[in-house]
């Protein structure tokens, strides 16, 4: 006998089926852990072996190889992923370089969120010509497309670690701030600096760190897009996009110059995607 449309689940199933609607719980919310768990796990695998197993374990150094272990295949003995054409060990300049690509997402991310949240808040807050102002002129920094942005910051400040964090922090910003300021506006109904610090900051925190995942992200593909362009990180240092840049010049011989870095890259990034949709629809749940 069919059940009619009205009296069944999402899932399909009878309304009145409670171990069937047990079931169907439990199963999505396992689905929905998974979702957060699986990334997460990920996540912190690599974070480990980036900044935690070259302090325990002897790995070579990412530079200064030598010229006769050069060109050396995957799987060769004490170089699992092989050497690039000047002797240096791949596996040691992807956990290097992995480093260098995390400590710049999480450094503009930081950024991102005190600078951008603040300011958010405060054109929230206050709105009228304060709210204007400010908005505006995040908007010029929105307005300019994003790549070419930061390649001009990158190219007037030079090279470095550094530099790199600040180009991308000024894309960073704007973004936080809209975010921050949305949130602001909707929340706030008494004006009082109490209810910023007691109510505003911790109900758009989840938004907020959600969304530091997802830039966070964007912040690994543009650092490594600044390294392909020779605007990143300078010599000697390993990253993974220069790794790929330099890869592609022996693609036909030697494509695994390109694709472990580029795996590893692509790992990274769909990770803090997949996590940071998998807090944000937990949090919407709640």
């Amino acid at each position: 006998m069919a059940v009619p449309v009205a009296d069944t689940l999402p899932g399909g199933l009878p309304a009145g089926d409670v171990a069937a609607v047990g079931r169907f719980s439990r199963t999505r919310g396992m689905l929905r852990t998974l979702e957060i768990t699986i990334p997460a796990a990920v996540l912190f695998l690599l974070l480990f072996f980036c900044f935690v197993w070259p302090l325990i374990y002897p790995v070579p150094k990412p530079t200064g190889g030598s010229i006769l272990d050069s060109g050396l295949p995957v799987w060769s003995p004490g170089h699992i992923f092989g050497t690039d054409n000047v002797g240096n060990d791949i596996m040691a300049r992807i956990l290097y370089g992995g480093r260098v690509s995390f400590e710049v997402a999480f450094a503009v991310q930081a950024i991102g969120l005190v600078v951008g949240g603040a300011l958010g808040v405060i054109a929230g807050y206050f709105g009228g010509p304060v709210d204007s102002v400010l908005m505006r002129v995040l908007d010029v920094f929105i307005a300019f497309p994003s790549l070419v942005l930061i390649l001009a910051i990158v190219d007037s400040l030079g090279q470095s670690e550094l530099n790199v964090i600040y180009a991308l922090a000024a894309f960073s910003i704007p973004a936080f701030a809209r975010v921050s300021r949305a949130a602001t506006a909707r929340l706030s109904s008494v004006r009082s600096w109490r209810i910023i610090s007691g109510h505003l900051v911790p109900n758009m925190m989840p938004q907020l760190l959600t969304f530091s995942l997802l830039g966070a992200a964007v912040v690994i593909i543009l650092e490594g897009a600044l390294d392909f362009l020779g605007y990143g990180i300078p010599d000697p240092a390993p990253s993974w996009g220069k790794m790929i840049a330099n890869g592609q010049t022996m693609l036909s011989v030697r494509p695994s110059l390109v694709i472990v870095p580029s795996i590893f890259l692509f790992v990274t990034v769909i990770c803090l995607n997949l996590l940071g949709d998998g807090l944000r629809a937990r949090w919407e749940v709640r």
